[in-house]
């Protein structure tokens, strides 16, 4: 078995926009650096993603040195969008959790509104170290965590999307296989260890960075968007409900908790520590 590594990094600058692919990344407590520090909410300040909107999935949204993005899409012209200045904070209501955030400017709301055709808002996390502490029982007293869905991070397995893949070219829409790993939206990706190994891992050390591992990521809709496209299909959940059913979830990836801060390289070992 060869050893495990890095395989790649994966941050999303916007949530639910496609990914950007890096080379390092800084690891912070509530996440890779700039990994989900905006997002879109809707007129009742609902966060909007690709389980509403499929269509996001086909927009980029490029990091910046001083913390801004520059969005694009095939049918609307470039924006800038700076940080917000800090002038009174916009709740954001994600799965049962109010959020504060700050609303950037009106343009890149229109930008978004034209896009999606409903009225949105985008807003950032200007405060990721105090604003949204990880919810018990798999959070501890300071943790706290970007807009990510509940974790800081996310990783995934070379070898456990190659089974998935197998397990889906033997089912009821082998047409659909095989999946790209983008269909899960990682932020690392490990390479050279079993199928399905991170089920088992407790802690984990990235290069020069520990990490626990909290729990498995349960999948939804999001899985069968094509991030190419965003048609949607059946796959994978159809795969992960007959073959990784788990505590009531369909999970495919383990998420993570930083223990340190630091810098992480694509090619880094992985230790698995327990």
């Amino acid at each position: 078995m060869p050893t495990p590594a890095l395989h790649s990094i994966h941050v999303h600058p916007v949530k639910a926009l496609r990914a950007q692919q890096l080379n390092e990344a800084v690891v912070e407590p509530w996440g890779l650096s700039g990994d989900r520090r905006w997002a879109l909410i809707d007129e009742t300040g609902k966060v909007v993603t690709q389980r509403e909107q499929p269509r996001l999935a086909l927009v980029t949204a490029e990091p910046v040195s001083d913390g801004g993005i520059r969005l694009s899409a095939s049918d609307r012209e470039p924006l800038s969008v700076p940080v917000p200045e800090p002038a009174g904070t916009t709740t954001a209501k994600w799965a049962g959790e109010k959020i504060e955030t700050v609303a950037a400017g009106s343009g890149a709301s229109a930008w978004f509104s034209a896009y999606l055709g409903e009225r949105v808002t985008l807003v950032h996390l200007d405060d990721p170290a105090h604003r949204r502490p990880i919810d018990p029982p798999f959070g501890r007293p300071g943790e706290t965590v970007s807009l990510a869905d509940g974790f800081p991070l996310l990783v995934t397995t070379l070898a456990s999307l190659d089974a998935l893949n197998s397990l889906i070219a033997q089912g009821d829409h082998p047409d659909e296989g095989p999946l790209p790993m983008n269909r899960f939206r990682p932020n690392v990706v490990v390479s050279g260890t079993a199928p399905w190994a991170e089920d088992d891992w407790e802690r984990i050390a990235i290069g020069e960075v520990g990490f626990r591992v909290a729990k498995g990521c349960g999948r939804c809709v999001v899985t069968t968007t094509d991030q190419a496209t965003a048609g949607r299909g059946k796959e994978p959940l159809r795969t992960l409900g007959r073959h990784r059913r788990i505590g009531g979830r369909l999970i495919f990836g383990q998420n993570l908790v930083p223990l340190t801060r630091g810098t992480i390289r694509v090619g880094d070992p992985v230790e698995i520590l327990g």
